[in-house]
């Protein structure tokens, strides 16, 4: 038996291997879609595009823009003369928040009055509008006690009865990056093993060779794991790639154990393994086993937390979640990066996977042995 699943292994190692655009999809791509991903899915809010719309055109409102400017959070790019000007800015998308300093700024600080200005902003996005005006109110409050009027009477004011002082674990500069990058490892290795399982399969029916093997005396059991263990091993090649340049690349250190970390990318191969197996028994052609995969991809995807959060997701969604690996090894994996937790803290994520993986498997395999019967 371990004769015939090893020169299963060894053909489909050179199968694999021989041609040099997959052996580009196996190691090259999922380096590329890291370091893309890693840059590019992002929710930090920085050099925000701002019109400042200054009618005082005093020492004091340069300042205030000068504050700005230097936080690093916002970019002057217009200067509007007029209110038309900066409208049609922010309907042509040129700037995303828009400045209004009115006359009269500076007196108003200097007698201890207070200033309005007014701060205009595009809430297409709302996330990036809502930080947007976050930021400007932090740099317009710490601007203000700068320069707070000297004639106001502030030895009268009372201080504070209560002082937040706040702190940030785990991911102590709250960049999002730290966040994500672990979560589009695990996107990864789900795009690659779904890939490479359910077409390998569906490549030996369409080239002929099924048949051929059908009639050895290799047993479906031994042809099931001669298919499928050579993309385990890829696929842990492939998360050992991209785990080293999430390290070296993006220096996001590893807090927990990274044995079980790859224990925890056992359990999900398992899923995603079976998965792929499941969708070669349903496909006659390539083209339908990749159409197939991005079936089962997207809404992934979608419905593991990797972008939204789950508990903002409708009841129905949210139930529909428990039966995605996807949703449990991104929480190993983050829990591993960045806090550092092990197996008492992580038992339930790694049952479930056990649990879903182990179900996966065999019903695909139950229905490859009958398509093989």
């Amino acid at each position: 038996m371990w004769e015939r699943i090893y020169r299963m292994l060894v053909k489909e190692f050179i199968q694999v291997l021989r041609d040099p655009r997959m052996k580009a999809m196996i190691f090259v791509i999922p380096v590329l879609q890291l370091i893309v991903f890693g840059y590019a899915v992002t929710t930090d809010v920085d050099h925000i595009r701002t019109a400042v719309y200054d009618l005082d055109r005093s020492p004091e409102s340069r300042a205030l823009v000068e504050r700005l400017t230097a936080s690093g959070y916002f970019d002057v790019v217009a200067r509007p003369d007029n209110p038309r000007e900066r409208d049609e800015r922010l309907d042509r998308g040129e700037v995303v928040i828009a400045l209004q300093i009115n006359a009269g700024y500076a007196d108003h600080l200097a007698s201890g009055r207070p200033a309005v200005i007014q701060s205009i902003v595009d809430g297409t996005d709302s996330n990036t509008g809502t930080v947007a005006m976050d930021y400007m109110q932090r740099v317009i409050a710490d601007f203000s006690k700068a320069y707070a009027a000297p004639a106001a009477d502030l030895t009268q004011a009372a201080a504070p009865p209560v002082e937040l002082r706040s702190r940030a674990w785990f991911n102590p500069d709250l960049k999002s990056r730290n966040f994500n990058v672990p979560g589009v490892i695990g996107v990864i290795v789900l795009l690659m093993s779904l890939l490479l399982t359910s077409m390998a399969i569906v490549r030996e029916r369409e080239i002929g060779t099924m048949e051929q093997l059908m009639v050895t005396p290799i047993r479906p059991i031994e042809l099931i794991l001669g298919k499928t263990l050579p993309f385990v091993l890829i696929s842990y090649v492939d998360v050992l790639l991209v785990t080293a340049v999430g390290v070296t690349w993006f220096h996001i250190a590893i807090q927990g154990s990274f044995g079980l970390l790859l224990f925890g990318a056992g359990l999900y191969l398992m899923s995603t393994i079976g998965v792929g197996l499941f969708i070669s028994t349903i496909s006659r052609t390539q083209q339908q086993a990749l159409m197939s995969s991005f079936f089962f991809y997207l809404p992934a995807v979608l419905l593991s937390g990797f972008m939204f959060p789950i508990s903002n997701m409708p009841e129905a969604a949210q139930w529909v979640t428990y039966v995605n690996p996807l949703r449990y090894f991104l929480v190993i994996i983050r829990a591993i990066f960045l806090k550092g937790s092990g197996l008492d803290v992580l038992w339930p994520q790694f049952v479930a996977l056990a649990v879903l993986g182990a179900a996966l498997l065999s019903l695909s395999a139950l229905r490859f042995q009958k398509r093989m019967a």
